[in-house]
């Protein structure tokens, strides 16, 4: 396995959109976190890594020597892409060297906007001005390599100016942005908040104007959107989700983490209370698993390859493709078969209208 995913389950608190697996807390059980994930790591057989991903939660509350610890136990060449996520108010001097010290070549930060009023109802711990400053030290530091998240399609009585943040954005030369539309999880404070009428659900209209708006100035300013949510200057793309979308074999660490082997996919247990006392024990993370059938494995072939700028290979049995052609929602170039940013926001039905031909 050459792609390893770390899943850092740890908050400060829970943003009112979120449903991942995640634990709030005030103090950080952080060695105690690292030594089960490197316990449960000797179950897997990891070769020298290409990409090595910590994810969350929130990573970046780790302190640095116990990242340092993490990075140290992985083989990790030269040439492997290190990514930390990171929220702007962990971000200081002081850290961004020390991340830079363990091996850490990329940090995606958690904008998600350049508006105040935005961030407080997000339930962000950060104002907009952290984000510039945790970009100005993270480049003080030698990492170059900086990914900002972005969410989009926000309430309208919020009045949030999605063009003004992806100029903020823009002027802050990030070499990769992640651009996610607001979406309503159960059991989450944004459900809650929908329920009793106190705000209201993502508009369709407003979504597909902010996604084509975004490829629109993204594309202009010299991005490739690379993949659906991804767009990133020439040489920037993110190697190891890049890895999942051509389904790659991976290994995930940690609550909740997923990994894949090319035909099972295997997920640990969510909750870290639940994790912490199956390793501990001696038992396994594993909280479950799925073979897939052929069928699966080709419908999540077309749906990954689609996602991409590559597209899907023209095959016999995606053929005739006239009625999608013809909507402008997909072209055929080079025998590929790709989406248009239209396209793309109709991925699951064109999915479904494929696999029906």
């Amino acid at each position: 396995m050459q792609h390893l995913y770390v899943h850092v389950p740890f908050c400060v608190r829970r943003c009112s959109y979120c449903d991942f697996s995640i634990a709030v807390r005030k103090q950080i059980p952080a060695q105690e976190f690292v030594d089960l994930v490197l316990r449960e790591a000797g179950s897997h057989d990891l070769a020298e890594l290409e990409t090595l991903y910590l994810g969350g939660g929130t990573p970046s509350l780790l302190p640095p020597s116990a990242i340092a610890t993490l990075l140290k136990r992985f083989r990790q060449p030269q040439a492997a892409e290190v990514t930390l996520e990171a929220n702007p108010e962990d971000v200081t001097p002081g850290n961004a060297k020390a991340w830079s010290a363990a091996g850490i070549n990329r940090v995606s930060l958690g904008a998600q906007s350049f508006d105040d009023t935005v961030l407080k109802w997000m339930h962000r711990s950060h104002d907009a001005a952290r984000i510039g400053a945790a970009v100005h030290a993270l480049r003080g530091a030698g990492i170059d390599n900086i990914s900002l998240d972005l969410i989009f399609a926000l309430p309208d009585e919020l009045k949030r100016d999605w063009e003004r943040d992806l100029d903020m954005a823009l002027a802050l030369r990030p070499t990769h942005l992640s651009l996610y539309g607001l979406t309503v999880e159960p059991r989450t404070p944004l459900d809650r908040w929908i329920s009793r009428g106190a705000t209201h659900a993502p508009d369709e209209e407003r979504y597909a104007d902010e996604y084509l708006c975004a490829h629109r100035r993204l594309t202009a300013d010299g991005y490739q959107f690379y993949e659906v949510s991804n767009a990133a200057r020439d040489g920037f793309r993110s190697r190891h989700n890049s890895a999942y979308w051509s389904g790659k074999p991976y290994v995930g660490l940690g609550p909740a983490a997923h990994s894949y082997d090319g035909s099972t996919r295997r997920w640990n247990l969510r909750a870290w209370e639940a994790y912490r006392r199956a390793v501990t024990e001696g038992r396994s993370a594993v909280e479950s698993e799925e073979t897939l059938t052929r069928e699966q494995r080709e419908m999540e072939r077309v749906y990954l390859a689609l996602r991409t700028v590559e597209g899907l290979p023209l095959t016999a049995p995606y053929r005739p493709l006239p009625p999608l052609t013809a909507q402008r929602w997909v072209v055929e170039h080079d025998r590929m078969l790709k989406c248009t940013p239209e396209g793309w926001l109709r991925l699951d039905s064109l999915v479904h209208e494929l696999s029906t031909l």
